[in-house]
């Protein structure tokens, strides 16, 4: 039984058959009650899947529900990518100072502006603010593509004009560098920063690189910049455009707005309106100068006329369902508490049984538990998904058997984590300078031994860049560029750990000394690899009675843990158990931070 397989028994309801055949239309709303734990993204995923051609936007309270509904959707539909979250500032301002939050912003308005949404999930705040991003990405929306005519000077005024920083060494995303005619760029909608190589007018290479080494990983076809949140406004001034709007604008007339059991918009809208003034009063008395609410907040009132014109789905609890609601006959799913003899029993009566498990090593353990004993083969499913709540869906005929949706970290009372990776990567190439001090003895990988000078700044055709000065034997001085800065690290005497050492001698810049130690070690390292390869194969062969392998206890153990394992964690613990299983003798170190999971 494969996961669709929730959204085929949902179907099958009659009430979601009156559901999805009476779609509220403008102005209308249609109340629906009985959706237990996740069944109400469940609902709305297969009303997705029922109108292809349809937009649906889920507004919460606030932002645990709408990431709540992000994961369930996610876990859900048959196209996860056309699930999008539109989080609110968390700054008072328009520029927002969270690099996850505004990339999320403004990737979630550039895909709504090319159609690649199907369902939107966003807050009353976020309805409530105004921001220049959707005519800002309309206009400034740029892909670059190895072989596109650009003059340098062009490409640096618009990185300028759409709120890139320039910056000598790119490590952060909204920034941007130039090194003669190489052009390196981390922007809104990029997996990776990329590096764009001019000759003359033309790109003539686009390949990403690595933060942390500055050095060039792979090919890359497109690069997509999106302006950020904080662009300056002349740049709309020129067009005679400045307005900011709020997300609400850009929903289509037929836009379906589903709202959550326990949803109150109009509350949550005036709460936040009412937060609103007393923040931008607390700025001002400090000084600071803060826009007006008018500038950036609808007033709360058209926001509601905005949204009531869209037809709407509201979920309402069933016993506070009015009279004409669409109520579903789904059910809670039994209470299991850790009881595995109870969770046997129940999955070998009535109707089927689908568990879905956090990761597959959850899915091994949960198999090996529910099958012991004289229990034999288990009829559950068990299944590589989250959802945050299980329900039951009971026979919609005597063909159809129901199903019975559980989670696994209800069956062991496990909190459930919803884990988000990070959008994007900081580097840390500039390490090595920040613990390097003027005078401190350095290890140039291709030069030597020499002396740190500090970081100047040179010039190259016309651009400035930082470069760090290396100084060797007879004054000769070598700059290194902040980019290369990965060559260069600080000078250890192997077993020397005493500040009275004497200094070592330093290589002469172009000389063949530091060559031929180079050449030296290598033959060392050679040698030793040797030593090391006999050393395992003799290992190899060595063998020890191997430990037993887990028993239920053990899994059952395992699987209350309270809190699920990293992804990390899981890998760790498959090694280490792999090995103690096996007649080797294992050789491993297991390195981790008590306190920190």
């Amino acid at each position: 039984m494969a996961l669709p397989s929730i959204l085929d028994a949902v179907e099958r309801l009659a009430a979601f058959g009156r559901v999805s055949r009476n779609l509220p239309g403008p102005r209308a709303t249609t109340t629906v009650a009985g959706l237990q734990g996740s069944s109400d993204a469940v609902a709305i995923a297969a009303l997705v899947r029922a109108h292809p051609t349809r937009f649906f936007v889920v507004a919460t309270d606030g932002v645990p529900e709408a990431e709540r509904w992000l994961a369930d959707l996610g876990a859900i539909v048959d196209e996860p990518e056309t699930v999008a979250l539109y989080p609110p500032r968390e700054s008072l301002g328009e520029a927002e100072p969270h690099a996850e939050i505004a990339g999320e912003r403004v990737e979630t308005l550039e895909r709504l502006s090319r159609g690649a949404v199907r369902v939107l999930l966003t807050t009353a705040r976020a309805l409530l603010e105004r921001t220049r991003l959707p005519r800002a990405v309309a206009a400034s929306r740029l892909e670059l593509r190895k072989g596109d005519v650009w003059k340098l000077g062009d490409l640096v005024s618009h990185l300028e004009s759409v709120g890139y920083e320039r910056v000598t060494m790119v490590e952060d995303v909204a920034q941007f560098s130039v090194r003669g005619g190489i052009v390196d760029i981390y922007g809104f909608g990029m997996t990776d920063p990329v590096r764009a190589e001019l000759w003359g007018d033309e790109i003539v290479e686009l390949r990403h690189f690595d933060l942390n080494s500055q050095r060039s990983t792979r090919a890359a076809e497109v690069a997509l910049v999106l302006p950020s949140e904080t662009a300056p406004p002349e740049i709309d001034e020129e067009e005679g455009n400045v307005e900011r709007v709020s997300i609400g604008t850009l929903f289509p007339p037929d836009t379906l707005l589903v709202l959550p059991e326990g949803t109150d918009l109009a509350r949550e809208l005036e709460r936040n309106w009412q937060e609103a003034a007393h923040h931008i009063d607390l700025a001002r008395r400090r000084g600071e100068d803060a826009a007006s609410r008018a500038e950036l907040f609808d007033p709360p009132a058209e926001v509601l006329s905005t949204l009531r014109a869209l037809g709407t789905i509201g979920i309402v609890d069933r016993a506070t369902a009015p009279e004409g609601a669409i109520v579903f006959p789904l059910q809670p799913p039994d209470q299991i508490d850790r009881d595995i003899p109870r969770l046997r029993r129940l999955v070998r009566t009535g109707m089927p049984t689908m568990i879905l498990c956090d990761n597959a090593g959850q899915c091994e353990r949960l198999d090996e538990l529910l099958t012991e004993g004289e229990y034999g083969a288990s009829p559950a499913a068990l299944v590589v998904g989250v959802l945050h709540g299980g329900f039951v869906i009971p026979p919609s005929g005597a063909t159809d058997p129901g199903l019975r949706i559980l989670t696994d970290h209800e069956i062991f009372r496990r909190e459930r984590r919803l884990r988000r990776a990070r959008r994007y990567a900081a580097g840390a190439a500039l390490d090595v300078a920040s613990a390097l001090t003027p005078g401190d003895y350095v290890v140039h990988l291709e030069h030597g031994i020499g002396i740190y000078r500090g970081i100047v700044t040179t010039f190259v055709q016309e651009s400035a860049i930082e470069v760090a000065v290396i100084e060797y034997e007879g004054g000769d001085k070598l700059n290194v560029p902040l980019y290369r800065l990965d060559l260069v690290e600080r000078y250890r005497a192997a077993g020397d750990v005493s500040s009275d050492a004497p200094p070592p001698r330093l290589h002469k810049l172009g000389g063949k000394r530091w060559q031929q130690q180079r050449e030296k070690t290598r033959a060392a390292i050679q040698e030793m690899t040797l030593e090391l390869l006999d050393l395992y194969a003799r290992r190899k062969v060595a063998s020890r009675p191997p430990h037993v392998p887990d028993t239920a206890w053990q899994r059952q153990l395992e699987s209350s843990f309270l809190f699920e394992d990293t992804p990390d964690q899981r890998k760790a613990t498959g090694d280490v158990k792999g090995d103690m299983e096996g007649p080797r003798p294992m050789d491993r170190l297991l390195v981790g931070d008590v306190g920190y999971g």
